[in-house]
């Protein structure tokens, strides 16, 4: 049987702490959150892995990204109790519930509308049911529901997501992992009128996003 609640410990311990996070309210939100309640069920065992989990087998799969990678770029984001926030590709919701343990107003997006209402129940079973859950087109974002002051995608693209840039405050950020293998890196956005200041945080890898995929044929 799995203590849950010492694993939480450990992945703080031994993959946030040692991989540069150091934001105690993230910390304390990531130790809180139970990420066994947003894996497929009968994988909870899974949920604490360094690495990247699988957590819908649908028309196009989604993952709950690596406790490392996903602690260091909602650091990026520098989130303050109040903001609005949108997570983009939210799976079933586990950056969502960070956030909201954060203090932000959240609006997770999902292109799987089936997967959106297991996000929703998954969120409740967390304490997070302040959460707003769309479900529409991952690359058209949340219109409605901005500007935000923050913006996840939880996965990588090949081009830089315009809309969603669009849908940012005046001083929003936007973290997401661009590009693949060895050329990826997590990056920041930031919104400055209609200028977007862009910054690599960090190598990664995370899973690409059909949604975000370089068509044949484009330049960047």
């Amino acid at each position: 049987m799995v203590d849950f609640s010492q694993a939480r410990r450990m992945m703080v311990d031994s993959q946030l702490r040692t991989f540069d996070v150091n934001d105690i309210a993230l910390l304390d939100a990531m130790d809180s959150v139970p990420r066994e309640l947003f894996v497929l069920p009968g994988r909870e065992s899974l949920a604490y892995m360094d690495q990247d989990i699988l957590v819908s087998e649908g028309a196009e799969r989604r993952f709950m990204l690596s406790p490392m990678n996903l602690g260091r770029m909602i650091q990026g984001l520098e989130i303050d109790a109040g903001e609005k926030v949108l997570d983009v590709a939210c799976g079933r919701g586990y950056a969502s519930a960070v956030f909201d343990k954060l203090g932000a107003q959240v609006t997770a997006l999902e292109s799987d509308a089936d997967l959106a209402a297991v996000a929703k129940h998954s969120l409740a079973a967390a304490g997070a049911s302040r959460v707003k859950i769309e479900a529409g087109a991952l690359d058209k974002g949340h219109h409605s529901g901005g500007p935000y002051d923050a913006i996840l995608i939880n996965g990588s693209v090949d081009v830089r997501p315009d809309t969603l840039l669009q849908q940012l405050a005046e001083g929003g950020r936007l973290v997401c992992v661009k590009g693949r293998g060895r050329s990826a890196r997590a990056t920041l956005y930031v919104r400055s009128g209609e200028v977007f200041g862009e910054r690599n945080l960090f190598d990664a890898a995370a899973p690409l996003l059909a949604s975000f995929v370089q068509e044949p044929g484009f330049k960047f």
